[in-house]
């Protein structure tokens, strides 16, 4: 069997391939297209042996897998944060980096990363793809805000951008170039009304059919968006093993060091998929607010202080949310506080 090092660029991608015994059979480069990728499997099939194959996970890294593994290459994507701990180097360059890479499928030692099927890729898209352009709408709306301030027009109104602020908009009276950006921003916001409401459309659909859906709004704070972009960044919930595992993935457990008995925790790791860590702490600012939750969270609140303890508070309330979501997925049933069962039939 042949190992394959890939260190993905934007213009290439370097290749160190080795035999079991570790002796280097092909160093060199490709196109990191599919002509490239081609070109590369027809030269290594020359030695007529199977390929296992190694890339580090970055922007690009899925096509290059799609692309390998059709070619008859089993690939698999190595965590780069794993990795650098695995092999630490006093010097790093993009050919090294491949050779690692060889070396540590060879050794069967890749810290390999779960790569979601399509349509579960087709799913976070979709779910990311909104976030995106919410993100966009909110910056323009509050450049809107930031520019009437400027004037002295505070907001009035509970929605600047409904019929009455829109009202209120056109008779206020701005210099140039102010006003003509104000009346650009309005048509880029309605822009992205359309756009967001066409997303919006589509995830309804999506989402009719997901299994997951309609169990993760059972829960406080999770409404039919958050629970799509939940469903979808968690994937296949098979894959974690029990609650701890899932809320590891989330990465909002702390960092912990260990030395001698010493033992410190810092900061949230923050690992796993930005958009469920997002997703989750949205769910937990609602949550915090429902009747199950409010009494941690006000407690939490209160011990740290308002300004610090309401950080927090959110991260921990997601938390729960986070292992109550594992016991609702792997029991198919819907949302239940701790005890329910027990009170139930004390009563």
């Amino acid at each position: 069997m042949l190992h394959v090092g890939l260190d993905l660029s934007r213009a290439r991608v370097d290749v160190h391939a080795m035999d079991e015994m570790g002796t280097p059979v092909v160093v060199t480069t490709a196109s990191p297209d599919a002509g490239g990728l081609a070109c590369l499997v027809e030269r290594l099939g020359r030695w007529g042996q199977p390929v296992c194959a190694a890339i580090e996970s970055m922007n690009g890294a899925r096509f290059v897998h799609d692309q390998l593994e059709l070619a008859g290459w089993r690939v698999e994507i190595a965590d780069a944060q794993k990795v650098k701990g695995l092999a630490p180097l006093a010097c790093k360059t993009d050919r090294i980096d491949a050779w690692v890479l060889a070396e540590l499928s060879r050794r069967d030692l890749i810290p390999a990363v779960w790569l979601p099927p399509p349509a579960v890729r087709a799913d976070r898209e979709r779910a990311r793809w909104r976030l995106h352009l919410v993100k966009h709408r909110t910056a323009l709306k509050n450049r809107v805000h930031s520019t009437l301030l400027t004037f002295g027009h505070p907001c009035p109104v509970s929605d600047l951008f409904g019929v009455t602020g829109r009202d209120r908009l056109s008779r206020l009276a701005m210099p140039d170039p102010w006003a003509g950006d104000v009346a650009a921003t309005l048509r880029l916001i309605d822009t992205l009304e359309e756009e967001i409401d066409a997303v919006e459309k589509a995830l309804r659909q999506a989402g009719a059919d997901h299994a997951y859906l309609q169990l993760l709004m059972t829960a406080p704070g999770i409404g039919w968006v958050l629970g799509y972009t939940i469903a979808a960044e968690i994937g296949d919930i098979g894959r974690s093993a029990s609650p701890r595992k899932l809320t590891g993935y989330t990465g909002l457990c702390l960092r912990v060091y260990q030395s001698g008995g010493q033992d410190h925790r810092g900061s949230l790791a923050t690992n796993g998929p930005k958009y469920l860590r997002w997703a989750l702490i949205e769910a937990a600012i609602h949550a915090a607010k429902h009747p199950i939750y409010r009494d941690r969270y006000q407690r939490t609140t209160t011990r740290l202080g308002t300004q610090r303890g309401k950080k927090i508070a959110r991260v921990d309330i997601a938390r729960k949310l986070s292992e109550a979501i594992w016991y609702m997925l792997t029991t198919d049933k819907p949302f239940a506080p701790a005890g329910a069962a027990k009170r139930t039939l004390a009563s």
